[in-house]
């Protein structure tokens, strides 16, 4: 009796342990499927990957592309920059569907550059999640995310650029800049995406200056001239006349906090090692930029709903349309840069592995 009393207990003692062990991510997966492997430190990856003043947290290199898309599920030094992205794509989508049943929306010709604004963020912000996702597999991998990250940013400066142009805008800016408004916000956002482009192939670790001058220069003239329908609002016309002018202050707040993230490494810079998993500068830059997109999206709402009914007539169908046609020619041609780009860096990395 005493025997199958102590067997019991034994057996009970097994099943509380089994019991009191957190569940892994391996525990849900099939076995034949590969385990995200454990984060290194950043002697232990190329110099490529590594990222200053972040010493840890970092996957390592050339492992199965499962473990990469596995690692959504894994803390590493790029989790945060991965959900912070993909967090932001389902609530802009919310805010989209509960806008849409506000006002009755339907897919028109006037509605167009909204949705296309629509389809831009959400394109920014999944080629930045593949990006932070997949980066680490290869030299190669690494490079052609990026290069397509590049496209999603140059997509999505002219997705605002088309809301602010046709919903935003007054005729006293219109008069002043307004037949070169959409040409020029086309061509500096494929200029963005070429200099980061070119910055990225150009320049390896450490980066020099130049390298940050080459993405930040188009890309801030971009944001100047996407911004400027909205400055000359805020500052021309009373905000009580016009309840979307609190959001667009807003989303030019949370830019230029995001762009000081993106410029700085603040705060790891400060604390080396401390902020490799949460805090980093890159972070902060992705969360500012994703309130951005949602500030904007809920002030273009606000201009849709007082000016939809005016916007056929005053800027023509035929203007609307060339607009809309104009969005994926620009897609298409940061598609080609990117490829060209990409083209350029593998023979510039096979030959580095052939003088090794």
């Amino acid at each position: 009796m005493s025997a199958d009393i102590l067997q019991r207990l034994s057996t009970l003692t097994l099943n509380v342990k089994q019991l009191g062990r957190l569940p892994h991510l391996s525990d849900f997966l099939p076995s034949s499927l590969p385990s995200p492997c454990p984060t290194v430190t950043a002697s232990q990856v190329p110099a490529l990957f590594r990222e200053p003043y972040i010493l840890s947290g970092y996957r390592p290199v050339q492992q199965d592309w499962r473990c990469y898309l596995l690692s959504l599920f894994q803390c590493h030094n790029e989790s945060l920059n991965v959900w912070t992205h993909l967090l932001a794509a389902p609530v802009l989508l919310l805010l989209w569907w509960a806008n849409v049943g506000a006002l009755g929306y339907t897919l028109d010709v006037a509605s167009m550059p909204l949705t296309l604004f629509l389809l831009s963020s959400l394109t920014y912000l999944f080629l930045s999640v593949a990006a932070h996702l997949l980066q680490s597999h290869s030299e190669h991998a690494h490079y052609y995310v990026f290069f397509l990250d590049y496209v999603g940013v140059a997509v999505y400066q002219y997705g605002c650029s088309l809301g602010h142009y046709f919903y935003s805008s007054d005729l006293a800016w219109r008069e002043c800049i307004g037949m070169y408004f959409l040409p020029g916000a086309a061509f500096f956002g494929w200029l963005s995406c070429a200099g980061c482009c070119y910055a990225k192939a150009r320049y390896r670790r450490p980066y020099p200056l130049q390298r940050k001058i080459c993405q930040l220069i188009p890309t801030s003239l971009a944001f100047a001239l996407d911004i400027s329908p909205i400055a000359h609002r805020l500052l021309a016309v009373s905000w009580a006349q016009e309840p979307s002018s609190p959001f667009h202050a807003l989303q030019i707040g949370c830019f230029f906090l995001a762009a000081l993230f993106f410029s700085y490494p603040i705060p790891e810079r400060f604390f080396p090692g401390r902020c490799d998993f949460v805090g980093q500068g890159h972070q902060i830059f992705h969360l500012f930029l994703s309130l951005c997109t949602l500030f904007q999206l809920e002030a273009l709402f606000l201009d849709y709903a007082r000016r939809r009914d005016a916007v056929v007539g005053t800027f023509g169908e035929r203007q609307l349309w060339w607009a809309c046609v104009s969005f994926p020619a620009l897609f298409m041609c940061c598609l080609l840069t990117a490829f060209i780009s990409m083209r350029h860096m593998n023979k510039k990395l096979q030959k580095a592995e052939k003088n090794k």
